[in-house]
């Protein structure tokens, strides 16, 4: 029996998503042991790259795979949460903010399993969740970039700060959409798909 395309582990997709999530602890020696900034911003443009690459590559040699798509939300969201915690401890960005956006990533994964349990899958990823992801991704190198009293870092601070409000303000506006689907799939009867 030949084997579905969508189960297969070994692709180039999934392989640079395994590479962008081993970068995580890395990143976090650097921004957080020595402060090495400079680097940190490497590695985070270098898995920002990546997170481009993958999906490019997946759709172009036709590697989309399961794992794939639990991979690269896996990497992305715990690129968010390293960074956030790493800039509450360096004081770059203020506690409540982590604690918001770490608040709709925790109410929207209890959803998950409620769903599980209907006979639902997971959400599926929208637009607008993906351009906070991109514009938090964006704001994190020019946060760092940021630190410092040079002309570069006055420069970097505003458009810094203006990516930043947008892509926390766009996240939790994703997590309400998906809150606000979880209703509607929850009010439907159990074990009935959605159309």
């Amino acid at each position: 029996m030949p084997r579905d395309p969508a189960d297969r582990l070994l692709t180039i997709p999934n392989a640079l998503s395994v590479l962008r999530l081993l970068g995580v602890p890395l990143f976090l020696y650097l921004l957080l042991g020595p402060r090495a900034d400079g680097w940190a911003v490497v590695v985070l443009v270098a898995a920002g790259l990546s997170d481009w690459l993958d999906g490019k590559i997946a759709r172009w040699l036709d590697q989309t795979s399961r794992l794939g798509t639990l991979l690269d939300p896996a990497a992305d969201r715990l690129y968010i949460l390293a960074t956030l915690i790493a800039f509450v401890v360096r004081d770059i960005v203020p506690w409540w903010l982590v604690a918001l956006l770490a608040g709709r990533e925790i109410l929207v994964g209890a959803c998950l399993p409620v769903l599980r349990a209907r006979g639902y899958g997971p959400f599926d990823v929208n637009y607008l969740g993906k351009a906070a992801t991109f514009n938090l991704l964006y704001a994190f190198p020019m946060l760092l970039l940021a630190q410092g009293t040079s002309t570069a870092a006055r420069i970097a601070l505003p458009i810094a700060c203006a990516f930043m409000a947008w892509g926390a303000a766009l996240y939790l506006w994703s997590g309400a959409l998906y809150v606000y689907q979880f209703t509607l799939a929850v009010r439907r009867r159990p074990g009935v798909a959605p159309a």
